[in-house]
């Protein structure tokens, strides 16, 4: 992708990566079987076979993969394995929701500009390495912060650090503990990453160097 192009899909085919339940790939799947979101999920990507994610792509008639490193010599092999099973599916958008592989530079230079995350934390505060999950939230109560929330983002080579497409905030109340925390962002994630996917099928995201531009 060139710097300050339009992001356009040509299909609107979206592959969905997974390692856990899958609560926001069932938000990403409401949305377009609600016509929210005019794109077809083509396959949900999981590194673990006990992923429920699987479970919910399977129940929506949607192909569900699990693929796991194990069966690959090192972590290279693995995701020229995925981008293969990608090409074979002529995917336009990779979603990640919860998987908790580093994503290698392989698959980021050949779907640069199209791949997405969503993190529970209003980044770049509590990203990176070891940010995830409840290690977040208590990050987040532990600094004394009043606000947290969730990002979506454009993934690079490194944890956390693409471009932000839009965040959504909470408050952190003083009585919270990461469970309840986790609870109020979740909410607002699954509202996050469904319009941030939407806006990108509809050609409204542009990067500008650091920046996303979000057209009217």
């Amino acid at each position: 992708m060139v710097p300050g192009r339009e992001l356009e899909l040509s299909n609107n085919k979206i592959a969905v990566f997974t390692s856990g339940k899958g609560s926001n790939l069932q938000a990403l799947i409401d949305a377009v079987q609600a016509g929210y979101i005019n794109a077809n999920i083509r396959v949900v990507v999981s590194n673990r076979k006990e992923s429920f994610a699987l479970e919910r792509a399977k129940k929506h008639k949607i192909e569900a993969l699990y693929v796991t490193p194990v069966d690959c010599r090192d972590s290279k092999e693995y995701f020229t394995k995925l981008i293969k099973f990608m090409e074979e599916r002529e995917i336009d958008l990779i979603c990640l929701a919860g998987f908790l592989l580093m994503i290698q530079p392989e698959l980021v230079r050949k779907y640069k500009g199209r791949i997405l995350n969503i993190h529970p934390a209003l980044l770049p505060s509590f990203g990176g390495k070891g940010m995830y999950g409840h290690h977040v939230h208590e990050a987040v109560i532990k600094s004394g912060a009043k606000y947290s929330g969730c990002t979506v983002h454009f993934v690079d080579e490194e944890y956390d650090h693409g471009q932000i497409v839009l965040q959504r905030v909470v408050p952190v109340h003083d009585d919270d503990t990461p469970d309840t925390l986790a609870e109020r962002v979740l909410k607002e994630e699954h509202k996050a990453y469904p319009d941030a996917v939407k806006l990108f099928v509809e050609g409204k995201l542009e990067i500008k160097d650091r920046k996303v531009i979000i057209k009217t």
